[in-house]
């Protein structure tokens, strides 16, 4: 059963959960999960996943729980995955650790959009559902936020290295996310009174010794003014060698840098670079906004006025070599550019994006870039000349001086592609996407 992948694209925020806390790994599975899963029904509403993931996709019932996590559990550790079929995306992701092991459960949840929960209503619906599982579940720490101000925050390290990281998790208080829930060991740390009155939407201390803390009516509205000096109050508070303008002046610029910004790409390159920043983390995609619009590639300078003569003894073969080379590299990339076949300019695009994504240039090896994909590439540009500008090859002994004929200039495809295939950046500097384009321009 397919589901929306909510990392397809990431074209929004989302609202994401982190919960971690222990059970009785002793008892069933349906005994000790089963009010997890009721206090989901109950509260979820228009987010509620529909899907359950094991060995396959199967349609959300309790049943089909048990089923999956019969088909995922180990030895000592479990996974069960649930998920989505329509609009908001969701990604809610249960793993569990047994005996000998400490029992422990985790939960990561992403829904998307952050926007859902711009009524205080479905914010205060959320905040109740982890307030049920946290008084279910000890938890030694949960916290719930913008996924993109998780991100600027620094999480889960905070500034710590990736081995102090895993050791001392969330120890003390490094960030005070829109929910929060503490457990009884950070409370101590901090100070339960101290903790009790910190100026907050909504404090409340739970039966089993965790502190619930909420900074503002709606997650959704986490980056405005008053948000933030919220969330800033709350966080000095906990923290008394912090300082007040300080932490602000941070959440200010973590604001700043969320701000939607308009793209205003090349015209001819906003197909690719629009991919180019839906693929950049959620949290950095406005500076990435910022950058692309400043970028202008050069004027293609692959080119001449006049043709050099052929030097081939048979120009024949020498074209047929062309073809060959381009049919190889459409047998290559055909099942991972599946326009590659089509040989349309927006497939040029389409290879401009997955070398780019790939970071081609970078992750493979020069020799095989330099002896076969870049003459490939070259060869499968200059078809194009020739089929959809109706341009005439000139083939030359020396690859890279090789040139296809149109209108009144001639083009160097296989020195474009040399150049293009140097690194990241040059994909973008010497795309296939503006070497055409520029081509077709000058074809009359």
């Amino acid at each position: 059963m397919k589901h929306l992948n909510p990392w397809a694209s990431r074209t929004e925020d989302s609202l994401m959960l982190s919960l971690e806390a222990s059970f009785n790994g002793e008892a069933s599975v349906e005994a000790e999960l089963g009010p997890l899963f009721e206090t989901l029904e109950k509260h979820a509403g228009e987010w509620m996943p529909d899907v359950v993931e094991g060995k396959r996709g199967r349609r959300y019932s309790r049943a089909a729980l048990w089923k999956a996590y019969k088909e995922e559990r180990r030895e000592k550790t479990a996974t069960l995955g649930l998920y989505r079929t329509q609009r908001p995306a969701l990604d809610l992701t249960l793993r569990l650790r047994f005996p000998p092991l400490t029992p422990r459960l985790d939960v990561s949840l992403y829904i998307e959009s952050l926007g859902t929960f711009a009524a205080e209503e479905r914010s205060a619906r959320f905040v109740e559902m982890v307030r049920e599982w946290a008084l279910r579940y000890p938890v030694t720490y949960a916290s719930a936020q913008s996924m993109a101000d998780d991100e600027l925050a620094g999480a889960p390290d905070y500034g710590r290295d990736e081995e102090s990281s895993r050791r001392d998790g969330f120890d003390k208080i490094y960030e005070v996310a829109w929910l929060n829930v503490f457990g009884p060991k950070l409370v101590e740390t901090v100070g339960r009174e101290r903790m009790l009155s910190t100026p907050a939407h909504r404090v409340e201390e739970l039966p089993n010794g965790s502190i619930l803390l909420v900074t503002w009516p709606t997650a959704a509205d986490f980056a405005s003014n008053e948000a933030r000096v919220a969330q800033a109050r709350a966080h000095v508070h906990l923290r008394p060698d912090l300082d007040f303008d300080t932490v602000l002046r941070t959440l200010h610029e973590r604001s700043a840098a969320l701000v939607p910004v308009k793209p205003d790409f090349e015209p001819e390159l906003a197909p690719l670079l629009s991919r180019v920043v839906d693929r950049a983390p959620i949290h950095e995609r406005q500076r990435k906004i910022v950058e692309l619009n400043a970028f202008r590639p050069p004027e293609p300078e692959e080119w001449l006025p006049v043709a050099l003569p052929s030097d081939v003894e048979n120009p024949e073969r020498v074209r047929s070599g062309y073809a060959d080379l381009s049919e190889s590299l459409v047998a290559a990339l055909h099942a991972k550019v599946s326009s590659i076949m089509d040989e349309t300019p927006e497939s040029l695009t389409d290879l401009d994006f997955y070398f780019w994504r790939e970071n081609f240039p970078e992750r493979y090896k020069r020799d095989l870039i330099d002896e076969h994909t870049g003459p490939a590439l070259g060869a499968y540009l200059g078809g194009m000349l020739v089929r959809r500008l109706g341009g005439t090859w000139v083939p030359r002994q020396k690859m890279e001086e090789s040139q296809v004929r149109v209108g009144k200039r001639v083009w160097l495809p296989f020195l474009r592609t040399r150049r293009y295939m140097q690194s990241r950046q040059s994909l973008l500097d010497y795309s296939l996407t503006q070497f055409f384009r520029e081509a077709e321009r000058h074809r009359d």
